[in-house]
This record gives structure tokens, sequence and C-alpha cells, in this order.
């Protein structure tokens, strides 16, 4: 409990002061960068109080000067702080609709370049969402989401969902499979607690859209990357 007090409490004393000053300069300026710098370095500096270490390789597969489509699988609520605070540049990921209407955060999510998604399941939303995304990455920022769609209960692999991988094929750009585990043992599904560990982020080279025939060639074989990256016990 000690690791998840340390977390929350190095998070709201270092962010107050943040946001008092680079929400209105992101205002001001229309530059979210510093806001967005700033909350990876609170985060970084919160998991190091707490006793989690993130460890990430495969960082030089990246292509340098390109917007890609990270796609990682998910294993627990530290998966966004740890895989986000570890990328090469900014990046967009996708928020439910329903956020937008929280006052400051949904706001924040509007300034940071994020990206709505309605789950009605309306053909219309997920165009929308798909065109707000295309404009993200032609404005050159990356673009991250896990691809099973939620996080696994016990670690193993969950099915993949298919909506970034028509994105992919939509947009064309370099798809990035994440292998991530560690996470799962120091924040389980269902709990607060968090307990000091290793956070295992691996960069596998990119896999480019157009060399798929469909977007299931495609789902099948990022799965089969980001597989190859796990514990044998998690590929299930």
């Amino acid at each position: 409990m000690l690791a998840s007090l340390t977390l929350f409490f190095t998070i709201v004393l270092l962010s107050v002061p943040a946001a008092l000053v680079l929400i209105p300069w992101t205002i001001l300026t229309g530059n979210p960068a510093p806001l967005y710098n700033a909350a990876m370095a609170i985060i970084h500096t919160a998991f190091r109080l707490g006793g989690i270490r993130i460890v990430p390789s495969g960082i030089e597969n990246v292509p340098p000067n390109t917007a890609c489509i990270f796609m990682a699988n998910h294993v627990s609520n530290l998966d966004p702080p740890a895989l986000l605070s570890s990328l090469p540049g900014r990046t967009s990921i996708f928020f439910k609709r329903s956020l937008t209407r929280i006052p400051v955060l949904g706001y924040c999510f509007k300034l940071g370049g994020f990206i709505p998604v309605d789950r009605s399941g309306s053909v219309i939303a997920a165009q929308e969402s798909v065109a707000a995304a295309r404009r993200v990455l032609e404005s050159g920022l990356h673009i991250t989401t896990f691809v099973e769609g939620t996080r696994s209960r016990d670690g193993r692999m969950l099915p993949f969902k298919k909506g970034p991988f028509y994105l992919a094929k939509e947009t064309g750009a370099p798809c990035i499979p994440i292998s991530l585990w560690g996470t799962e043992s120091m924040m389980k599904k269902g709990s607060f607690r968090i307990t000091p560990g290793v956070a295992h982020i691996h960069f596998h080279p990119p896999m480019y859209p157009a060399d798929y025939a469909t977007r299931d060639e495609l789902l099948h074989a990022v799965r089969a990357v980001i597989a190859s990256g796990l514990p044998e016990w998690m590929r299930a």
C-alpha cells in the first residue's frame, strides 16, 4: 500500500502546480508540448519513488521523424503511464467520448490532441474517429493503442480489436508492435493496490500495412510479433 500512496501523492503534489502554470500557457500559445512533457516527467518521478522501474528496449526500432501507430498488449492500469512516458516523441491516444464532459480532464484531452471514441457502435462515429486519427498522424503525432481493447484479467493475451488495424490500412502508417509485461503483477485488474517491480516494454521493428493484403492478415502478424516478446505463459 505504501507504493500506491507514494504514487498518488507524488502525482497530485506535482500535477497541481504544473497544471496551474502550463494549462494557461497551452491555451495562450496553442503548444501542448510543455504540458505533455511535464506530465511524462511527473509519471517518471512518481514511478521511481514508488519503486517501479521501467525497462524499455528496442527503441532504436522506431523510425525517426515518422508518425507511427504503437500497438501494445494490456495487462494493468499501470500500462498507459508506463508506456506513454517511454515513447520517443509525443503521442495521441483514444479515449471514451464521455470523458470530455469531465471538467479540466476533458479539456486537457482536447488540448493534447487525443481522439474521442464513441463506443455506441455507430458507423458514423467510427468514421469520425478514423478521420480524427488520420489528422493526428498527418500532424506528425504518434497514436498509441492497446489492441485488446481492455485489460487482461490474468495477463494472458485477449483477442485483438479490429479498429486499430482498419486505421492502419486506411492511413498506411507504420505499426510498431509492443510487448509489455511485468505490470500484471504490480497492479491487478480490479485492485488499487500497487507493489514495486519492473515494467518491461519492448519495441519491435515496424510493420507496414501495405505489406499485408487484408486487415486480418496485418492483425494476425502483429499479434504473433507481440506474443513473441512475452513470457510463454502470457501468449495464450
